[in-house]
């Protein structure tokens, strides 16, 4: 199996996905279209190969299921549940090895470790890639109506991604559900996966962290950092336990974590107040670690981002590294974390390598302070934001300076779509993830990112994320953005059209420069091909032409708030979908002002015209309130530069 994990000694592992094809294991192109046939359903995140290998198998009311002691109890779950949501009534078990019953079920499936007999029998000559959480899926009709379909892992985590493809694979229709006749070999990318709950502001709640680790489930991600800045116990009270009530809900979230396969990472933020020299932070962190170790949590970090590291927060640091500049806060942590690592990590059973983050995480600069943390212990996984705290966008290149000044691969914490800063205030996050470049897999130990403070709303941007993780080759922006609105509206065509208006007009991403995603590029386009025309002279051309796209927007409220989309997101974006339903109306009344212009009707064009200014005044003045978010109550902004210039500019053209 490919090693993935440590700093400096990782490299081979890393670049594992390129050398796979020497073992016959195919590595998706940078392609645009997702692998695999056009008839075949899309799969997500994109497999790194996919063909059609036969006809689809019917999924009859009774199946057979084939298991052993190697298949992993949370796919088995996931694997019946999956059955039992499509129609099937009755499935049957038996033991890998013993004889099938008289009269078996029409659809036999076999779920289990890759080097079982009967697994290898149902592959029928069809491998598991040799990589950490690879899988195969292999879908057989067989003879008459009787139809096998392999499930196989190469590990517990690949078995239970597998199941995940299988769902994907399942097609409904009035005949009932059908299993695509389709051949399936994937491994992910990237070792880590997730997210990090790392923003400022209102923590999310137990249910909505509880939720979060499903959809995490869904989407292949194996990681879960938990690291709210705004939980005292997480920072300022470090070094206190967490109360029996918040501990009890920690316990809960490392059982759910556990049974989606992601990995509870506890987070600990001493900086503001540690003592790098004393035995007694030691023993408290020891203390705080052991507890969460002790209900199964087996992956920590020390994040020591956003402090100031010119002062010491003990005389004894002082006496031991001298005065506090840069380079001897770099020692210090240097030493702090290699004694966390070699004496607490290492002496844990199954315990993972130590994660932290740098004080200086937001650039690939050379600087003394870099220089002194590079002589901490090899294996632990630094973070890094890019190059930048919001980049505008993260290069192969960048990621390449980073192995060097980080002395090993870095884990990079993207920060989108987090919005708990002064730029995205009363903004909501939708653009898909973009701007990374494809090659990432090769130099980075992994992929998280620090979403939003309102956390449905966060899995658009995250489910391509965690695309991008799995197969950064492959990665289509436009295809996975389609695919997140999907998974949100349960596939209904209506609603995944309104999530994608929605989502357009508010697609800017801020950062602390200019925003490196554009607001409502296709409402944009729109609009330039509506003056293209009405300057030109073609004015009803120019209406017309508008028409369709101001009566989608003006519908997205009412479509979405009437679908079976997550009600989670629809609470998430209650304000901004209020405004959107003012906006609405603002478009619809102006076009049928300009519209009424044309036919000669001045008296209704003005009536519509103020029409469309109390609508557009009543839009602005929606407030976000009370917030999540750390910038307090603060007006929506939707559409903003876009839907808001254009109303302007033809009441101006009209009126002018």
């Amino acid at each position: 199996m490919t090693t993935t994990i440590g700093r400096r000694r990782i490299g081979a592992g890393l670049i594992a996905a390129a050398t796979l094809l020497g073992t016959g294991a195919a590595v998706a192109p940078a392609a645009a279209e997702p692998p695999g046939p056009a008839d075949l359903p899309v799969v997500s995140p994109a497999p790194q190969e996919m063909t059609r290998t036969g006809r689809d198998v019917p999924l009859p009311a009774r199946v057979e299921l084939v298991v052993g002691d190697d298949t992993d109890p949370a796919a088995r779950t996931a694997l019946e549940e999956t059955l039992l949501g499509h129609g099937v009534r009755s499935i049957s078990s038996r033991d890998a090895g013993k004889d099938p019953r008289p009269g078996r079920a029409p659809v036999q499936i076999v779920l289990g470790d890759e080097a079982r007999a009967d697994v290898q029998d149902a592959l029928d000559g069809v491998t598991v890639p040799d990589h950490d959480e690879a899988y195969a899926v292999h879908v057989d009709r067989g003879a008459g109506r009787l139809g096998t379909v392999a499930l196989a892992g190469a590990d517990a985590a690949g078995q239970f991604y597998a199941v995940q493809t299988l769902e994907q694979l399942l097609t409904d229709a009035r005949g009932g559900t059908s299993v695509a006749g389709a051949t399936v070999r994937d491994f992910p990318a990237m070792p880590l996966r997730g997210s990090i709950e790392g923003f400022y502001g209102e923590p999310w709640t137990h249910a909505e962290r509880l939720d979060q680790l499903s959809f995490y489930g869904d989407v292949k991600a194996n990681t879960y950092v938990y690291a709210p800045k705004d939980d005292p116990y997480h920072r300022e009270k470090w070094r206190e336990p967490y109360p029996a009530d918040t501990f009890a809900q920690l316990t809960e979230l490392v059982e759910a974590a556990t049974a989606n396969h992601v990995r509870f990472t506890f987070a600990l933020s001493p900086g503001n107040s540690i003592c790098y020299s004393s035995d007694e932070d030691m023993a408290a962190l020891d203390a705080k670690f052991q507890a969460l170790y002790d209900v199964g949590v087996r992956a920590f970090s020390i994040p020591l981002d956003d402090i100031d590291y010119t002062t010491w927060a003990c005389d004894s640091d002082q006496e031991a590294y001298g005065d506090p500049t840069p380079a001897n806060a770099g020692k210090a942590q240097a030493d702090f974390l290699t004694r966390v690592q070699q004496e607490w990590i290492e002496t844990h059973e199954g315990a993972q390598p130590l994660q932290m983050v740098p004080t200086e995480y937001y650039n690939t600069t050379e600087s003394p302070y870099k220089a002194a943390l590079r002589e901490m212990d090899d294996d632990v996984v630094v973070m890094w934001t890019g190059n930048d705290v919001v980049p505008q966008s993260i290069s192969v290149d960048q990621a390449i300076e980073a192995d060097t000044v980080f002395g090993g691969p870095t884990f990079l914490w993207d920060n989108y779509p987090v919005n708990d800063y002064g730029q995205s205030s009363g903004r909501l996050l939708l653009a898909p993830y973009d701007k990374r470049e494809a090659g990432l897999s090769d130099h980075l130990a992994g992929l998280v990112s620090n979403p939003m403070n309102q956390a449905s709303a966060s899995k658009v941007a995250v489910f391509g994320m965690l695309d991008f993780a799995w197969n950064d080759r492959a990665y289509d922006a436009d295809r996975s953005w389609t695919e997140a609105m999907r998974y949100l509206s349960g596939d209904d065509p209506e609603a995944v059209e309104a999530l994608l208006a929605f989502g357009d007009l508010n697609h800017l991403a801020p950062s602390f420069g200019d925003p490196w995603q554009p607001q409502a590029p296709a409402l944009a386009a729109d609009l330039e091909d509506f003056w293209g025309h009405w300057e030109s002279g073609d004015r009803q051309a120019a209406l017309d032409g508008l028409r369709e796209r101001a009566e989608l927007v003006d519908s997205i409220p009412a479509t979405l708030r009437g679908s079976d989309v997550d009600p989670e997101f629809l609470a998430d974006a209650a304000p901004w979908l209020d405004a959107n339903e003012l906006w609405g109306d603002a478009f619809l009344a102006t076009l049928d002002a300009a519209q009424a212009d044309l036919d000669g009707d001045t008296d209704a064009r003005d009536d519509l015209l103020a029409e469309a200014q109390e609508s557009a005044d009543a839009a602005a003045a929606v407030i976000v309130d009370p917030p999540d978010n750390r910038w307090g109550a603060a007006p929506v902004k939707l559409g903003d530069g876009v839907l808001d210039t254009f109303l302007v500019d033809v009441r101006e053209a009209l009126q002018g």
